[in-house]
């Protein structure tokens, strides 16, 4: 009788154990907002030199798809390589290649 009594606590004991709810302690959320450079979109004819420059050098297959320019003179260039690929490459208005 005893160990009936005992099997029985246990079990009782294992099921509410197991049975309570796990709770989640959600955090604050924080927002974060990203300062963009608007770029504006111009012609090839609109480059300037040392940029047409840079590319042919470091990029002689490459051909320009369409030019963009923010204030500050820094210009994104959506480009493709004979080979077929394609990306953009940033660049300042030096020719210098600007990492984003």
């Amino acid at each position: 009788m005893r160990k009936l009594f005992f099997g029985i606590a246990l079990s009782i004991t294992s099921l509410t154990a197991c049975a309570q709810e796990n709770k989640v302690v959600k955090g604050a959320v924080m927002e974060m907002s990203v300062a963009q450079d608007k770029f504006s979109e111009i012609s090839r004819a609109e480059l300037p030199e040392a940029v047409i420059k840079a590319i042919d050098t470091y990029y002689p297959s490459a051909v320009i798809g369409r030019a963009y320019v923010n204030n500050s003179q820094q210009f994104r260039l959506d480009i493709t390589l004979k080979e077929g690929k394609s990306g953009t490459i940033y660049a300042d208005k030096d020719g210098d290649w600007i990492e984003r």
